[in-house]
């Protein structure tokens, strides 16, 4: 669906209040920390702004950020778990402002991280703006898969299958879907005013996944760290628009 300028301009407010969740929540990462914490963190930033929060029961999810530690890819429900030295963590948010959303996603490391897990981290956030490139009039949807499958794999890693990007606007997952892969056909021609949440997820080992008994939480099946980044970006006459950078 293309969206008007008004319904754009609302769609950056969104952006705007899920950017802000970013930096508050990033903030807040350090040893010791419960995810819980980080929500009640992010749940300030929404009550600040007068935003509502898309996640918060969203098919009965019962927070209003999605924190996903180390070998958990992704839909992690905020609790006691505690951050620990050489962890990372996945913080998934988004909001709601006058009936549109904004979606985003990053991993951060928590204190001095191995190698290989910023490796991973590093390539992730590669691979979401080589997915972002993508996305200018003309060009056809799943080359955003692509690139990102390209810069991933390049790196040795693999991304996950099951779980993809979407439209966005007045819902937070609309069609069509954006896969992180390229998955054979080249998609839909992109067009002016056409949002989406392009999101990959990028594992160390496999791209195999299971969810826990919280019918919530994805692992990556081998046990290997994930890492997820994700913004909300508009097709326009200028290129592609990053509503959710801080």
């Amino acid at each position: 669906m293309r969206r008007s300028a008004d319904e754009l301009n609302k769609m950056r407010k969104a952006g705007k209040v899920v950017a802000e969740m970013h930096e508050a929540t990033r903030a807040a990462i350090r040893p010791g920390v419960t995810t819980r914490q980080l929500n009640e963190v992010a749940e300030a930033v929404l009550e600040k702004r007068g935003a509502r929060s898309n996640f918060l029961n969203y098919h009965g999810f019962p927070a209003v950020i999605c924190t996903s530690p180390n070998d958990m890819i992704v839909h992690g429900i905020p609790g006691d778990y505690r951050l620990k030295e050489g962890d990372i963590i996945s913080v998934d948010c988004g909001a709601i402002i006058e009936g549109y959303h904004g979606d985003a996603a990053y991993t951060a490391g928590v204190g001095e991280i191995s190698e290989l897990a910023q490796r991973l981290i590093d390539v992730t956030e590669r691979s979401l703006w080589a997915g972002v490139d993508q996305l200018v009039i003309g060009n056809r949807l799943h080359e955003v898969g692509r690139a990102v499958q390209k810069v991933a794999e390049a790196a040795g890693f693999s991304v996950v299958r099951e779980y993809v990007g979407h439209a966005i606007g007045t819902a937070m997952h609309e069609e069509p879907q954006v896969p992180n892969y390229w998955p054979g056909s080249p998609g839909p021609t992109l067009k002016e005013g056409m949002v989406f949440a392009v999101e990959p997820m990028v594992n160390v080992g496999t791209y195999d996944t299971y969810v826990l008994d919280d019918d919530w939480s994805v692992m990556t099946k081998d046990g290997e760290l994930s890492a997820h980044f994700e913004h909300t970006i508009a097709v326009t006459d200028n290129g592609p628009e990053v509503f959710t950078l801080s």
